[in-house]
């Protein structure tokens, strides 16, 4: 009962979305139900033809019925365009507003959310499940209407004509509904396999396509067509399933359907013969049950796709219904940076409970401050980035900027109020002006090219065939690694961010690039609380404190001098650093 009710709740909050267009969906649905009237018509315009025009000879009923016909096609003709178009029109708004309310939901989630799902996944939500809501709001939902239509008109017909022939064929209505209800439920648990194997496939694209140069590389073409045959071959099969299900309620319904056909012909033959019942009204009263039985097995198949749809529509409010896990307070104020203080009180942090990444972690970043974070991999140097913004909340103690704790202030203000300039540097596929606009859309262009000679990108942006309109390729694939850097870091002056967030920003670069890059990150920080997450030690020789991480905890703190004659884990780290071969890691 449990499992009815959520089938029929996510169904009732999928039509919710048609709700805003209810006036075109009224009009459609007059449409439906006049289409749906022309099939009921039909039936006794042939009684009028067998029993009055056959019969009596009648030549002016025959040419009445001539035009009788012509203008009910006419008129169904009209009212199919209408219907078609207006179901169309709806069918496509609603995908587009359920497709924006996903889109602006997945902006809200905590980046946890994304931490978990592989990235083909989401964007199969996107694409494919709602896609396949498209039938169950448009072609299911016209189908609903039309056949329910036929049917109940049907069903009234024929009680008018004979009621007890009627009641031969009620009989197997209960048997129909059992055996709908039965499939049904197959195959909306088969439809959600169909659509989490449809994830799959577009999962592994995503991944192979976007690490197409790893693949080439390591030369495994023929290994990962091997794997993507096999996810092909795991969706072919769960298709495959609902198919055969689907099949094999169609046949059934039709075996059922076809008993009561055989049950009419055999007991109305006997009442034309006695005299109870004339020809016209068996033949019309055949097409009535013929009517009843279309519909029913047409209902049938709807009802089989709306399972399915469903199936498609719960991975989507699963999505709507997942909460962020960092969230806003109520009440929350802007965040005002008076000077830039920021200071860590005890701060700790898991991404698994149990599992901590940073432990007791105390410390105060002045205004204009850079604080260098250095240690092993896994030491937590990133996660401290990932928490200041709010990427992710901390599990103990406080982040305070000028003294207020952020989660107290709206997390729009907070971001931005801090600037990130990653080691993976992201482009979107527009022009190397879009992407340094995206640091402040309402910046000016003089603003614009400030940010370029700030980010000692002048040179070269100018040296394109198209300058600063020229398109960066998928990911920025078309420039260089230094040269992606700078337009990042240009991006980050543009915003003026009064913190900063430096995480390996220098790190894959070589040693000619680095320096060219460096320049422009020392200016980018100049009069800004500045966190630097370096590799190379030697780019935050001139930090105002460096933080030795170990094990989540701060276990070495101090400038570089101070550092080096304690003869610790920093020294240490630093003589490997320096060892390095020029563009090494």
């Amino acid at each position: 009962m449990k499992e009815k009710m959520s089938k029929m709740g996510s169904y009732r909050r999928l039509l919710k979305y048609i709700w805003p267009y209810r006036k075109r969906v009224a009009m459609a649905m007059l449409c439906m139900i006049l289409v749906a009237a022309s099939n009921l018509v039909v039936p006794w315009i042939i009684k009028d033809v067998v029993d009055k025009v056959l019969a009596d000879k009648d030549l002016n009923m025959l040419h009445m019925i001539i035009g009788i016909i012509l203008l009910v096609f006419f008129i169904r003709g009209l009212v199919t365009f209408g219907q078609g178009y207006l179901m169309g029109f709806i069918g496509q708004r609603v995908i587009i507003d359920i497709r924006n309310k996903v889109y602006g939901h997945l902006q809200k989630l905590s980046v946890s959310y994304y931490d978990r799902r592989r990235t083909g996944e989401i964007m199969s939500n996107l694409t494919n499940d709602i896609g396949a809501l498209q039938s169950a709001i448009v072609d299911n939902f016209v189908q609903l209407i039309q056949e329910s239509v036929i049917f109940i008109g049907s069903f009234l017909s024929m009680i008018y004509l004979q009621w007890k022939l009627t009641l031969l064929c009620i009989v197997i209505v209960p048997a129909v509904s059992l055996t709908i209800k039965f499939f049904g439920k197959k195959l909306h648990n088969s439809g959600r396999g169909v659509q989490e194997r449809i994830a799959d496939v577009t999962a592994m694209l995503q991944e192979t396509i976007q690490g197409v140069r790893i693949v080439r590389s390591f030369n495994r073409g023929a290994y990962e067509m091997k794997r993507f045959e096999a996810v092909n071959e795991a969706s072919f099969r769960a298709t495959m399933k609902t198919i055969r299900q689907g099949s094999q309620l169609t046949p059934v319904v039709e075996f059922l359907s076809a008993l009561a056909i055989t049950a009419i012909i055999w007991y109305g033959g006997v009442s034309v013969i006695d005299g109870d019942m004339t020809a016209g009204a068996l033949i019309a009263f055949l097409i009535y049950a013929i009517n009843l039985a279309n519909p029913t097995k047409r209902l049938a198949t709807v009802y089989g796709n709306i399972q399915r749809a469903l199936a498609a529509g719960d991975r989507i409010f699963a999505i709507l219904d997942t909460p962020p896990e960092v969230q806003e307070k109520k009440g929350a104020q802007p965040l005002k940076i008076r000077q830039g203080e920021v200071s860590f009180d005890h701060v700790s942090f898991a991404y698994v409970p149990g599992q901590p990444v940073l432990q007791d972690l105390d410390f105060t970043a002045e205004p204009g401050q850079t604080i260098a974070i250095v240690g092993h991999s896994g030491a937590g140097k990133t996660t401290v980035a990932n928490i200041l913004p709010r990427f992710y909340d901390v599990t103990g103690g406080a982040i305070r900027i000028d003294g207020t704790d952020i989660r107290d202030v709206t997390i729009g203000s907070l971001r931005e109020q801090i600037g990130l300039v990653p080691q993976d540097t992201l482009l979107f596929n527009t022009t190397i002006r879009e992407n340094i606009l995206y640091g402040r859309l309402d910046a000016s262009e003089e603003e614009v090219w400030n940010a370029v000679r700030a980010a000692n990108a002048e040179s070269f942006v100018k040296n394109l065939p198209q300058g600063i309109d020229t398109m960066v390729g998928d990911r920025g694939i078309m420039l260089s690694g230094g040269q992606r850097q700078r337009i990042s870091i240009a991006r980050a002056i543009l915003k003026d961010p009064a913190i900063l967030i430096l995480d390996e920003a220098t790190s894959a670069l070589d040693t000619e690039s680095e320096k060219i890059v460096q320049e422009a990150l020392d200016r980018l920080m100049l009069g800004r609380t500045s966190f630097v997450i370096a590799h190379r030690l030697s780019t935050i020789r001139n930090a105002d404190v460096i933080l030795v991480l170990h094990g989540g905890r701060i276990a070495e703190q101090g400038s570089h001098d101070e550092l080096m004659k304690r003869n610790g884990l920093y020294k240490e780290l630093y003589t490997m650093s320096v060892r390095q071969p020029e563009g090494g890691q």
